[in-house]
């Protein structure tokens, strides 16, 4: 199957190392180039912005999902190709992994952790067999890939997380493992 849409779950902050903007920026850069639908939050400000802005700037095609309470909040981007307003959080991420063939986790804060957890959750409960990529942008989630190892070690997964997972560096290693 070859990958026509990815869902990228980011913060709306920027944080505060630079490369996680290059990254978000590359990323969306790849995505346009290889005529993948961007799948985001819907937000104009942190990564999501940049991500958006990035493959829109390149000619692709960017569906954001945003809930409504979040819409003045995360102040929505007003230049996509479409603009989904969902009824509440739950619903938005629902309706992202169902527009998506794949999920790309980049650095964030709590949002995109629960996001990411309920991504490799419903895979391992046989919702979705989408592949999930984990963007470990110089190291910003080492010390949760050695958490996700420990939980592996003690036995509290049911198999091991980089099967559901794949970790990556680059947003170009990300682009290259797609199917």
């Amino acid at each position: 199957m070859q990958t026509k849409s990815v869902a990228v779950f980011c913060g709306s902050k920027s944080g505060k190392n630079p490369v996680y903007e290059k990254h978000a920026i590359e990323l969306g850069d790849l995505i346009a180039a290889c005529g993948i639908q961007l799948i985001y939050g819907g937000g104009n400000i942190g990564l999501m912005g940049a991500l958006a802005n990035s493959v829109l700037a390149k000619g692709g095609k960017v569906t954001g999902v945003i809930p409504k309470v979040l819409i003045e909040g995360e102040r929505q981007h007003k230049s996509l190709t479409e603009l989904v307003i969902s009824e509440n959080m739950h619903a938005r991420k629902k309706m992202m992994y169902e527009l998506s063939d794949a999920a790309i986790i980049l650095p964030g804060g709590y949002g995109t952790l629960d996001e990411f957890f309920e991504m490799i959750t419903w895979n391992q409960l046989n919702i979705h067999n989408k592949k999930i990529y984990l963007l470990n942008s110089e190291g910003y989630y080492a010390h949760l890939v050695f958490h996700l190892r420990q939980m592996e070690k003690e036995g509290f997964l049911y198999d091991p997380f980089e099967s559901r997972v794949k970790i990556c560096s680059t947003p170009s290693e990300i682009i290259n493992q797609l199917p």
